[in-house]
């Protein structure tokens, strides 16, 4: 039998996982794997929220049409699918009262002495009020602190996107400095805040801290 060291670098720990319901203003949050049945909700959202959506992401290949479209999504699946069962990341999909809200992924997971990694989400338009988004970020940092055996977690914001700092605020992140033309987005190098937080400042969990502020109630 190979030691717990062993066990942990070998294979990716949490993946796969169900996370929640919580509820929030807006419902009834959860998140679970990605599906390659995920897409034609996904397609369709993202088509329908592109100006919601593409001043934050990171610029890509053609039209954004084509990069959202119903086909893009059994390659975008396979690749991510591919990276968690090699431990590198852990894709999932959010949902709102069962149905289709969004996308939060834990990526770039490196572990032995570091433990880190970086967590990214977007979500539907129509539900950018009401606690989704943080919902879902605290269901999955404390999933990374727990299960999965991370030590940080970071994520990086552009100074304009004023949602996504709220988001990342209200689960207990801190700033941590500012990355000068860090990512091409929307055709150009922007500026991005960075924001982090350890296991250590996690405390009782994220879920825990947003249930003890009234944000949030388990179900």
């Amino acid at each position: 039998m190979q030691p717990a060291a062993y066990d942990l670098e070998s294979r990716h720990p949490g993946w796969p996982a169900r996370l929640g319901p919580i509820r929030v203003a807006a419902g009834d949050v959860a998140v679970r794997p990605i599906r390659l049945r995920d897409a034609g909700d996904w397609s369709r959202t993202r088509l329908r929220d592109q100006e919601h959506l593409e001043p934050w992401e990171p610029t890509g290949p053609g039209p954004w049409r084509d990069r959202n479209s119903y086909w893009s999504w059994p390659a975008q699946w396979t690749a991510l699918r591919s990276l968690a069962r090699r431990g590198q990341c852990l894709p999932y999909t959010i949902t709102l009262d069962g149905e289709f809200a969004g996308q939060i992924t834990v990526g770039n997971v490196i572990r032995a002495s570091l433990r880190s990694a970086w967590v990214g989400y977007w979500v539907s338009s129509s539900v950018v009020k009401g606690g989704v988004a943080t919902a879902a970020v605290a269901l999955v940092v404390d999933h990374a602190f727990s299960s999965a055996g991370l030590h940080r977690i970071e994520a990086t914001v552009r100074p304009e996107n004023t949602p996504s700092i709220k988001v990342l605020t209200k689960a207990g992140f801190r700033q941590e400095g500012l990355f000068k033309r860090y990512l091409d987005v929307a055709g150009d190098w922007r500026d991005h805040y960075c924001y982090a937080m350890t296991v250590e400042e996690s405390g009782p969990g994220l879920v825990a801290r947003l249930v003890a502020a009234g944000r949030a109630e388990y179900l």
